[in-house]
């Protein structure tokens, strides 16, 4: 077997831009990708509560690919990313692996690139404020995906520890090159998040909570609310009324049946019908616009040919 090429972080970043990324998505599902197609995710626990490995391949009739990733909670005490993936692209007529690349960047472009396809569609076009809670690799690359697509000019930091929320924002301070941008930091307890998110456009949800995270109440008609943190169906960042009185759409309806927590728990109590849950695909097919009279949300939990439209690209940079 001939050596595979390697595509290291940094080489991922300069091939594509986060706003790139969001374009190629946005792109195949216009083209007619079914994410219906894609295979199960595989989830293995690892034993003694030490996480999660999970296998996630796919195939697009040019290319197959699959991402080997681990999830490992007590990995930031350890001074290591929480997610830590590797990515193996197969060559188009042999199969023979051709190219691997660092899946934990593959992940930190493309689940930015996702939700900025739907907060484009789901979102108002003046964004002044938005509120992103988590202070990790997810939170700093949402704000730079909404900010390739909304002139943002006011972003808050919501996370558990105060001087991670300030560094973050810190960071985000630093990514808007056009017009002026404020940013804080605070923790959840703060009283002053509640106002935050009734004034936010835009809310981003990316913890690795398992209760919500903000009251149901909170979210403004017509804000859109993205929510990343979790693809367990016994886990949620969400609660059940917001959905309940929300637009809701999902990248797959039968992936969220599996994984989608917010969801499954909502409808499970009686707030949500499945019937009224839409797809990424019928937002970008026009089949389904945003509401002005109640929020849009759009619950995320990552799938596999969003990590192929990604590799394809770099194996073509």
């Amino acid at each position: 077997m001939q050596q595979p090429r390697w595509v290291d972080a940094a080489a991922v970043r300069r091939s594509l831009s986060p706003d790139r990324a969001r374009r190629l998505i946005r792109r195949e599902l216009a083209d007619g990708l079914d994410p219906a197609s894609d295979p199960a995710r595989l989830v293995a626990d690892v034993g003694d509560g030490r996480g999660q490995l999970l296998v996630m391949p796919s195939t697009n009739g040019r290319v197959a690919g699959v991402k080997v990733l681990t999830v490992a909670p007590g990995n930031p005490a350890r001074g290591l990313d929480r997610i830590q993936a590797v990515y193996v692209l197969m060559d188009a007529d042999t199969l023979a692996p051709s190219v691997l690349v660092d899946g934990t960047a593959v992940t930190s472009l493309r689940t930015p690139a996702v939700s900025a396809v739907a907060i484009d569609a789901l979102a108002p076009e003046e964004v002044e404020s938005a509120v992103i809670f988590g202070s990790g690799p997810q939170a700093l690359g949402h704000a730079e995906a909404l900010l390739a697509i909304r002139h943002t000019t006011s972003v808050t930091v919501v996370g558990r520890r105060e001087d991670a929320a300030r560094a973050t924002a810190q960071r985000i301070s630093g990514l808007a090159s056009t017009h002026p941008l404020t940013t804080r930091g605070l923790t959840v307890d703060d009283p002053q998040v509640e106002a935050a998110v009734r004034e936010a456009q835009v809310v981003v949800t990316a913890t690795s909570a398992a209760t919500p995270v903000l009251g149901d109440d909170w979210v403004a008609d017509g804000a859109c609310v993205v929510a990343i943190g979790s693809h367990e169906p016994h886990r949620r960042e969400l609660g059940s009324a917001l959905l309940g009185r929300s637009l809701v759409v999902v990248e797959d309806i039968g992936t969220a049946h599996r994984e989608a927590g917010d969801v499954i728990l909502a409808a499970a109590q009686g707030a949500l019908d499945w019937a009224d849950v839409h797809t990424l695909a019928d937002l970008v097919h026009g089949r389904v616009e945003r509401t002005t009279d109640r929020p849009n949300v759009f619950k995320s939990v990552g799938m596999a040919w969003q990590d192929l439209v990604i590799a394809e690209h770099l194996a073509r940079a």
